[in-house]
This record gives structure tokens, sequence and C-alpha cells, in this order.
């Protein structure tokens, strides 16, 4: 199975900006063309982390899906990250999943950020998403579900493997808390003998919290791969699934893991 080159883009969000963040993003993964397989974009990536954002909140075919994928059939790469999208009457923290032939996958925010309200505000997600991209199979997650380490968790069935080969977490994780993201990321890699990628932004928002970046590409030993500070940056990493297939097999705790199924 080939490697999966995974781009990691940390960026400073225009507040309830979306025509902006989506010049401003895209500016920040052209260059990638042609270099990646998949461009992860941070939570909310349109008009940053707000509850009054709810009132500007697009639907699947506006224009910020419409960018995605345009974006990824001209990068060549798939192309994810969360957007505010309103059904029906509701409105959903919506991570997009979208591949260069124009299929568009999604997971909603299953945990909503109660600290914040937003669990006031927005809908929650019931069901968890896997994708397989380029052979790898993919968990997309969104920020406050990091704390949440059942509903993550890697199960491993008999004829059928693990579910995930790669957890992925997109993120406004304020400045305050950023040792439980750097820690809790390196814990969800660990646990789940996977790979595990975190996109956090950067500067400071609208309701003047501070963002203090820490995005990461992590291997299954919770060993850093690629490590952002606290500015604007982007960076690739190469993951390999034949050194996690090996590691597997030589640290067998799957084998020892408690069975179980979640429900909503």
């Amino acid at each position: 199975m080939q490697n999966l080159r995974v781009s990691i883009v940390q960026g400073a969000t225009r507040w309830h900006d979306p025509a902006g963040n989506r010049a401003y993003y895209g500016a920040l993964i052209a260059p990638l063309a042609g270099t990646t397989d998949l461009i992860v974009l941070p939570e909310t990536f349109s008009s940053g982390f707000s509850n009054e954002a709810i009132h500007n909140a697009e639907t699947m075919d506006g224009p910020t899906v419409a960018w995605l994928k345009d974006r990824a059939k001209t990068l060549g790469a798939a192309l994810t990250g969360s957007v505010q999208l309103r059904v029906g009457g509701d409105v959903f923290n919506r991570l997009l999943f979208v591949t260069p032939d124009g299929a568009v996958r999604y997971y909603d925010k299953r945990h909503l950020f109660r600290y914040a309200d937003e669990h006031k505000r927005y809908a929650a997600g019931n069901a968890r998403l896997v994708v397989e991209w380029q052979g790898w199979k993919i968990c997309p997650l969104v920020c406050y579900d990091l704390r949440f380490p059942v509903f993550s968790r890697n199960r491993h069935a008999p004829q059928g493997g693990f579910d995930y080969d790669l957890a992925l977490f997109v993120a406004n994780w304020p400045s305050a808390r950023a040792y439980a993201w750097r820690t809790l990321l390196r814990a969800r890699a660990i646990e789940n003998l996977s790979y595990c990628v975190g996109v956090n932004r950067v500067g400071v928002d609208g309701n003047q919290l501070p963002y203090s970046g820490d995005s990461a590409v992590l291997d299954y030993l919770g060993q850093p791969l690629v490590a952002l500070g606290t500015q604007e940056q982007t960076a690739t990493a190469s993951l390999s699934h034949t050194a996690l297939t090996a590691f597997r097999e030589k640290f067998p705790a799957w084998m020892d893991a408690d069975a179980f199924e979640w429900r909503a």
C-alpha cells in the first residue's frame, strides 16, 4: 500500500468572513498542487468558531462546498475541514471530506462544546464516519470530540481488521487549554495504534480568544512527524502503512482490548 501524504494547514481564520477565508486558505493551499494526497483545514475555517455565525450558515449547495470541490479537483487531493451548514431547521458543525472526483462525505460534530454554549445553537451528529482514501481508512472528528475516547476508539474485528488507520481532528482549540490539546492528541494515537493528525488555528478570534496552533502529525507511538508552533504554517508528512502494520503485529495490544458497541 502506498504512503499517504498529509498536509496540515494552520491558519488565522478571518472572523465571520466566508469569502475572505476562501481566498485566504485558497492562497495557503495553492502551492500544494500535485504534492499531497490529503489537505486538512481547521474547524469552522470559513467563519471562526462562533455561535453567531449560525445566522449566516450556508447549505450543502452553497459557495463553500462548491469551493472545496473546485479546490480538490484543481489540487488533485482530498480536502477536509468543518463549516457551519444548515440542513432543514438545524445547523451542524459539519466536517466535509471532499475528493477530486467531486464526491462529498461528511461528519456532523457529535460532542458540542457546552462550555461555550455550542449545544444551545447547533444540532449534534449521531454517527461516526470512516472514509477510505488512497487505500487508507480515515476517521475524521471535530475539536471537542478529542476529549471522548470511547467515541474515537479504534476497534479490531477478526475478519475486517481495524476500524481506521488515521484519526483526524480539526479544531479551534484556545491557547488556555493547549496542554490538553497536545496531550490528548498523543493519547489518541497511542491507545488506538494509529496515526493521528490534529489541525488547530492560530491568531485571535472575534471573541478575543487567542489560539496557539500546536497542529501536529503523530505516529502510532505518539511521536511527532510534524509539530507546528504558533504561527501561520503549512507542512506535509508522509505516513507509512507498512510501518503501521508492522508495529501492530509487533505490539498487539489490540488483542487485549475490551469489546463494546458505541450507542448514541
